[in-house]
């Protein structure tokens, strides 16, 4: 050990949040002064899991509280004795496991795929983290991927400049319940195209090097004019997921105090049990109030610091910001500035979030939302329907896409003017939002055009509500047309090959006399007549041109 031992540094390198511009987490990085220490860990699973270890007792010698990632080679791992060092300095720094999370990297050639699995269904029992390492540069099969189903992917830098890839990776991150970051990111432009291609986290030199004490401050360019990919109905909670502060229940309020006066950047401890689990929940402000009122020391100091906890907030990991603006609207106003504990299925903490990231990051989406809306009727263009359809593609969902538009509406401008007729397609708007349930989208993408994204049960009392209505314009009657592609999961690939679909049918409806309706589906040939007659021969309904959505 003295041989290799004396010349081994560590670095910590910052993981950033691109939503809220915070460390995340601090990497710990081996960097030996001499001999090839690492090309030998490789080989020998004692020696890296001893590595491991070695690294968390340098991040206790830095007195860090922020979460950690430890690298190991999938060949320890899967040696389910290679980790036993880890686990020991875990206990000994007085480390929670889920606030260690395990790097897996390659190569994973010739590791034995069962017990790779087994090795981390037992550390992920235990509570710790798993990431999957070196993804786009490495040997990783992406069954192994799957199976590993990590907390954390991180992509190889060098894959930004494949940007349908990192989409394609966010989409099965989003599968997999995992989060997505970019490691190795040293420009403003690599930053940008890894916010946009959907990736919540990175780091790199562009956000700090390497460095031998935990960097306080990181850089983070403006990048409030990208748009990122966020989950539907609102941007997930991981996106804005900051580490806890964490203290066992039983913590003395002079433990909780000795806390917050060394951490300024904390705004407040989480009391959590052996499992894991918040139990109370400290507000810094309110504890040191406390503390500072005359023989609030020597009332409290001793004593359980859970006496001037309140019940903690709690939200799911795949909750999204909305739902946590619903926990804090719910709760005393006095309160509005807690913390919010994020927890995982078996209700350990991952995190918190806090209301002024939630808040910032939801007003930019509003004015993001509020730019694309169409200004006739206040409904969202198409950009919004096709990402929709793209995430229920991916989600292996099957959808309903629609395409309602107002027959003959240039004789209804040029017979009753386009007073009368801003008023019907305004009309038609309204009817479509009030039909709409929650799980269906209305986007107008212009002029007379309508594009309604639905689940095939709720077509029947959409169609009903809009076709059924008598519609008209300075006197004169006016009938719509909807045409629908029922799309099954694999049948299309993404909003293009759906829009093909839909043009045929939208020209089969528009051939029929009256209000009508026709309905197909994708990849089979033909088409179902609804309402109106007079109808022309059925053709194929899934085409390759055609207008698209966009």
């Amino acid at each position: 050990m003295r041989s290799w031992t004396g010349t081994l540094r560590f670095a910590f390198q910052p993981i950033v949040n691109l939503t809220t511009g915070g460390v995340a987490a601090l990497e710990i990085l081996a960097r030996p002064e001499a001999g090839d220490v690492l090309a030998h860990a490789r080989r020998d699973p004692e020696l890296d899991g001893r590595l491991a270890a070695l690294a968390i007792r340098a991040a206790a010698r830095q007195e860090t509280l922020l979460p950690l990632h430890v690298n190991v080679f999938a060949g320890t791992l899967a040696d389910l004795g290679g980790l036993a060092a880890l686990r020991e300095a875990v206990r000994e720094a007085g480390r929670m496991p889920w606030e260690v999370t395990v790097d897996v990297g390659p190569p994973f050639t010739h590791v034995p795929h069962r017990a790779l699995i087994e090795a981390v269904s037992a550390l992920r029992g235990e509570g710790f983290r798993i990431c999957a390492d070196g993804i786009g540069d490495g040997d990783v099969p992406l069954r192994v991927l799957a199976d590993l189903a990590p907390d954390l992917v991180k992509l190889d830098a060098s894959l930004l400049t494949r940007p349908a890839v990192v989409r394609a990776m966010r989409t099965l991150c989003e599968q997999l319940g995992a989060l997505l970051s970019v490691e190795g990111v040293e420009t403003e432009l690599q930053c940008a195209a890894a916010l946009s291609a959907g990736a919540q986290l990175a780091q790199g030199e562009l956000f700090g090097p390497p460095a031998r004490r935990p960097a306080a401050d990181v850089y983070v360019p403006a990048l409030s004019h990208v748009t990122s990919a966020t989950p539907p109905y609102g941007p997930s909670v991981r996106q804005f997921v900051r580490p806890a502060a964490l203290l066992p229940a039983d913590a003395s309020a002079g433990q909780v105090r000795a806390l917050l006066t060394g951490s300024p950047e904390v705004s407040g401890v989480l009391l959590v049990d052996a499992a894991g689990v918040p139990v109370r929940s400290v507000h810094r402000s309110r504890f040191l109030l406390s503390l500072s009122g005359r023989y609030g020391h020597a009332l409290y100091a001793d004593r359980p610091a859970a006496k001037l906890g309140d019940p903690p907030r709690t939200v799911g990991v795949d909750a999204t910001a909305w739902e946590v603006l619903d926990v804090v609207a719910d709760g005393d106003r006095d309160r509005t500035s807690d913390d919010v504990a994020v927890v995982d299925r078996l209700g350990r903490c991952v995190g918190v979030v806090r209301l002024a990231d939630l808040v910032r990051a939801l007003a930019e989406n509003r004015v993001e939302e509020a730019a694309g809306l169409n200004p006739l009727t206040r409904l969202p263009g198409s950009d919004a329907i096709t990402g929709e359809v793209d995430r229920r593609i991916a989600d292996g969902r099957i959808f309903a896409l629609s395409w309602l538009d107002v027959d003959g509406f240039k004789q209804v401008n040029d017979g009753a003017g386009f007073a009368a007729g801003d008023e019907l397609i305004r009309g038609v708007g309204r009817a479509l939002q009030a039909a709409a349930s929650g799980v269906t989208r209305v986007g107008h993408i212009g002029g007379d055009d309508f594009l309604v994204l639905t689940d095939p049960e709720r077509l029947d009392p959409l169609a009903v509500s809009v076709l059924d209505t008598p519609w008209s314009a300075g006197g004169l009657a006016v009938t719509l047309s909807l045409a629908t592609v029922l799309c099954a999961p694999g049948t299309v690939t993404d909003h293009r090959q759906a829009a093909a679909c839909l043009a045929p049918l939208k020209q089969a409806a528009k051939s029929l006399r009256g209000a009508s309706w026709v309905l197909g589906h994708a990849g089979l040939p033909g088409h179902e007549i609804r309402r109106g007659s007079g109808a022309a021969p059925a053709q194929a309904g899934c085409g390759t041109g055609g207008p698209g959505l966009g």
